[in-house]
């Protein structure tokens, strides 16, 4: 009951606070139904009319340290109120904890059910926008049958390798496959929990606004349908997508996401609720007005991009393949100038980008994931200073 009444008083201020987004058709199925939902509505968005400060074209990036190393397969990371980090280990499926000012790791412990094989296994973590009360993290990883994602209580007072709680579900039933996982999980400025997903290698997924495969879904922090999503009582935010790997929102609350194309394009697009980003009809910008064109698009050789980050006005973007670290100053929905690359064949492939507030970002390396360099080593966190 508790929880139902907290859930009211959220969805009472949500309401104050949305645009309202058209309902459509269509159930999504997958939802864990075992506790309560609670009850938000989207953030309104900018609007466009006010003036908005845009950044310069040209920025520049210092590396500040290398925070920590000897890492195996990281690929999701998020900042403790306290200033250290959690990262997840792909292959191992272990939440690991980094001291940021010292590199000292201590593992949690292991997330159960995971099944790492090709791009899956423990991939994208969120901190629950309640943490400093009740100590939730939220997982995403691949299972034998699926996609999923979890909540685990952290229990800091037991001993090392002890503290994660039992899984609870949330989500599960996104196709899963040996390729294209999708993995990127965040908390929106809502408070609603959206999810990157990928068609799974099954192209014809992603056109599907039934299936859950080539998404990026919308959710209560209980796996419910948020209020005010675009397709009724339905999970699916946006759709027409192959594989997105980052999610990140500016400081107007609008969100941006970066997905793997196939041969030709990679694609940074700012994401409005029920649009079609064209997958598998349109790579790239089509000019199509069925679909919504990308803000910026990579060669693929130059990106295969994955975490993204907003600060000082502009998107920064991990290139895996591409090697490198790209920045796309911002004017609203639009890039403002051409995307500018750092650190080109600096530490081999980027995974995850996560802002660490005043002009720094926390970087990590994908090196051990099967497709690095040989002789590169193990992977790293570094921190950056950016303009």
């Amino acid at each position: 009951m508790q929880r139902r009444a907290v859930a009211a008083v959220l969805a009472a201020a949500a309401l104050l606070l949305t645009s309202g987004c058209s309902s459509g058709d269509g159930g999504t199925p997958g939802a864990a139904r075992s506790t309560s939902p609670g009850r938000t509505a989207p953030e309104s968005s900018s609007s466009g009319r006010t003036a908005e400060a845009t950044p310069p074209a040209k920025g520049s990036v210092k590396v500040v340290r290398t925070v920590a190393q000897g890492l195996k397969t990281p690929w999701g990371l998020a900042s403790l109120p306290d200033g250290d980090l959690l990262v997840t280990s792909r292959d191992d499926g272990t939440i690991t904890r980094i001291d940021e000012k010292t590199g000292k790791k201590t593992e949690l412990g292991s997330v159960p059910g995971v099944s790492a094989a090709g791009e899956g296994g423990l991939l994208g973590i969120a901190l629950s926008p309640s943490y400093a009360s009740d100590h939730m993290i939220y997982a995403y990883f691949t299972t034998a049958s699926d996609n999923r994602i979890v909540r685990l209580l952290h229990e800091e007072r037991k001993p090392r390798g002890e503290q994660l709680g039992a899984p609870d579900t949330v989500f599960k039933g996104i196709p899963k496959g040996f390729i294209h996982n999708g993995g990127r999980i965040a908390f929106g400025p809502d408070h609603m929990l959206y999810a990157g997903t990928g068609e799974s290698g099954n192209r014809g997924l992603a056109q599907d606004r039934k299936s859950l495969g080539g998404k990026i879904l919308r959710m209560t922090p209980e796996g419910e349908p948020s209020p005010g999503n675009p397709f009724g009582d339905s999970v699916v935010y946006s759709y027409g997508h192959r594989n997105v790997q980052g999610l990140a929102w500016d400081d107007k609350q609008r969100l941006f996401a970066a997905e793997f194309g196939q041969d030709t394009w990679d694609e940074l697009n700012a994401i409005k609720p029920g649009g079609n980003y064209g997958w598998p009809e349109a790579e790239g910008r089509s000019g199509d007005a069925k679909y919504r064109d990308p803000i910026a698009q990579w060669h693929t050789d130059e990106a295969s991009p994955s975490g993204i980050a907003y600060a000082e006005g502009s998107l920064w973007m991990a290139g895996l393949r591409g090697q490198r670290l790209w920045r796309v100053p911002l004017k609203g929905t639009e890039a403002s100038a051409a995307p500018q690359s750092f650190l080109k064949g600096t530490y081999g492939r980027l995974r995850t980008v996560v802002s660490a507030g005043g002009g720094k970002l926390w970087v990590t390396t994908s090196e051990t994931d099967g497709r690095g360099t040989p002789g590169k080593g193990d992977d790293r966190i570094v921190e950056l200073e950016v303009t």
